[in-house]
Parts: C-alpha cells; sequence; structure tokens
C-alpha cells in the first residue's frame, strides 16, 4: 500500500517506517521540507499556512497520523496547550480538507490517541475503550484530536489507538527516567503509587501495521500491553537493568509542581488501563512484562 505518514521523524514513526517498508509498503513522509532522505520522499507542508503538497496524497490508500508537538516537552502555559491541540487537531483537518479535494484512493486513516483521554487520575479502575473521557486538559485535548479523526469516516476506514507510555532505546520518556539512575540520581516519583500504563515500540508497530493490513480493525483500541505497573516499579525495574541503586529518596510532589507546573500530574498521577479489546482482536504482544520489554531494550 501507498501509506503517507504525519510525524514521520518523531520516535514513534522512524521505527514504523523501517517495520512498513520492511513488509513491502511504500511510504512517503510529510515534512517541513521537501526531498529525500535514505530513500524516503519527503513532501512539504505548512499546516499554520494550510498548505501541502498535493504530490504527497496521490494514490495514497492510507493515512497514519502520529503529528503532534510532545506534551511534556515544556510548561502549559495557554500558548503552549493551544500548539498541542493545534499540532494534533489543526493538521488532521488539513489533510482531510486535502483528502476532499484531490481525492485519492483512501482506505484508512489511522490516527494516534493517548490514554490521557481518560484523565489524570490515580486509582483502582482499569478504564476501557467505552468509558468516558475526561474533562481536564489532556482528556479534552485527546476528544478533539479523535473528533478530527472521526471526519475520515466518511471516507475512509478510521482507527484510533490511544497509546500509552512507549518504551524505546532511542528516547521518549523511558531515556528520561533512565538518564538520572545512569548517574545515580535516579528517584521515584511522588508516591511512586501511579500506575504507568506502557507499551514496547516494538509491539506499538506491529499494532499500527496490523491496523493497516486487516480491515477488520476499526474504532478506538487501547495501546498498552496490560501489564500493570506503578512509577515505583518502573523506577526499580530500571535500576535493576542497569544494575544502578536506588539511594535518593520520592521526589515530593509539591516539588515536582513547582518545576513543571500543571503538567506535573501527568507523572504524579495515572491509572490502570485495559488491553483486553485489543488482545480480543487477535494482536499478541512480544513484549508481555515490564522485565522482558526493559531486557531487550538493554540487552539485545
Amino acid at each position: 500500500m501507498k501509506v503517507l505518514i504525519t510525524g514521520g521523524t518523531g520516535l514513534i514513526g522512524t521505527e514504523l517506517t523501517k517495520l512498513l517498508l520492511a513488509s513491502s509498503h511504500e511510504v512517503r513522509l510529510l515534512s517541513r521540507r521537501k526531498g529525500s532522505q535514505n530513500g524516503i520522499q519527503h513532501f512539504q507542508w505548512n499546516p499554520a499556512r494550510g498548505e501541502m503538497d498535493p504530490e504527497a496524497i496521490a494514490g495514497v490508500e492510507a493515512i497514519v497520523h502520529l503529528a503532534g508537538a510532545g506534551i511534556a516537552d515544556s510548561r502549559w502555559t495557554e500558548s503552549r496547550k493551544r500548539v498541542i491541540v493545534d499540532s494534533r487537531v489543526a493538521t488532521a483537518n488539513l489533510l482531510f480538507e486535502k483528502i476532499k479535494e484531490f481525492n485519492p484512493p483512501l482506505r484508512a486513516f489511522i490516527s494516534a490517541s493517548g490514554i490521557s483521554y481518560y484523565g489524570l487520575v490515580t486509582s483502582d479502575k482499569i478504564y476501557e475503550e467505552s468509558d468516558y473521557p475526561s474533562s481536564d486538559f489532556v482528556g479534552e485535548c485527546c476528544i478533539l484530536w479523535e473528533k478530527a479523526a472521526d471526519q475520515f469516516s466518511s471516507l475512509a476506514r478510521v482507527v484510533k489507538l490511544r497509546t500509552g507510555i512507549v518504551l524505546s532505546s532511542n528516547g521518549g520518556a523511558l531515556e528520561k527516567i533512565a538518564q538520572p539512575i545512569k548517574f545515580g540520581l535516579g528517584a521515584r516519583l511522588g508516591s511512586g503509587e501511579q500506575w504507568v500504563p506502557y507499551i514496547h515500540i516494538e509491539d506499538l508497530c506491529k499494532i499500527y501495521l496490523e491496523v493497516l493490513e486487516n480491515e477488520e480493525w476499526e474504532g478506538v483500541y487501547n495501546a498498552v500491553n496490560g501489564d500493570h505497573v506503578t512509577n515505583s516499579e518502573l523506577t526499580e525495574a530500571v535500576a535493576k537493568t542497569l544494575n544502578k541503586p536506588l539511594l535518593l529518596p520520592n521526589i515530593p510532589n509539591f516539588v515536582l509542581k513547582m518545576v513543571f507546573g500543571e503538567m506535573a500530574n501527568l507523572i504524579l498521577e495515572g491509572s490502570r488501563i485495559s488491553a483486553a479489546k485489543i488482545k480480543t482482536q487477535g494482536f499478541s504482544f512480544e513484549h508481555q512484562t515490564l522485565e522482558d520489554s526493559l531486557h531487550d531494550i538493554y540487552h539485545s
């Protein structure tokens, strides 16, 4: 299939591109600059101006929408919140307008989303896809994100993947957790009892491939492996895998809130997320436990 990826140079997009090419799909990326890199064609777009090279969508059969400013990259000022939302929603809206205008043979629109759809709260509840969204910033962001994806349902099959913390050796949340641990400065965050739903990047990319190739997938799925671990358990497992001690006490909530403001809730709160639906769909996770995931990342 001819697949167009937004956000294709990010953590997930880079690995997904490799997998799609290895599976004999043709990959195109939307980028700020036109050109070719590693044999992959980059087509120019400027969402802020509503501009996109129409050649990018010529003959495209599937779109994977990964574009979005890092939600944990900086403090949530009002302007930063607008960037976070617009980078997900306005980009999807631009794609929709161009697809309607040029009418390629689109069969699937696959969009990232986040488990923050359910809000930032620590509880024993296990959230399923049918649960209601939260009314906090991250919940509302995901609502708008998914609504932007849903408009494609009049044109193609739509799948939304509410993704947890992605574990990878090439950056992302795990690198931020592991870096201080490597220098003997690792510590649990807040109470340490907040849940951290996660998924190995290899499994996540395989889900995208399965969704792309299997038309039975439709609607929304929680892209987590269902292994329920807390921040304390994750921190301790990373330290053990790296053979480093955890000497510092937990970092108090008030310190993190002073440093990160409202965004601190991203790391201080977290609920359990169900993987039952995605498993019922027939997907089998390669990395089902935290220990296996970390061993693969650091020792394979």
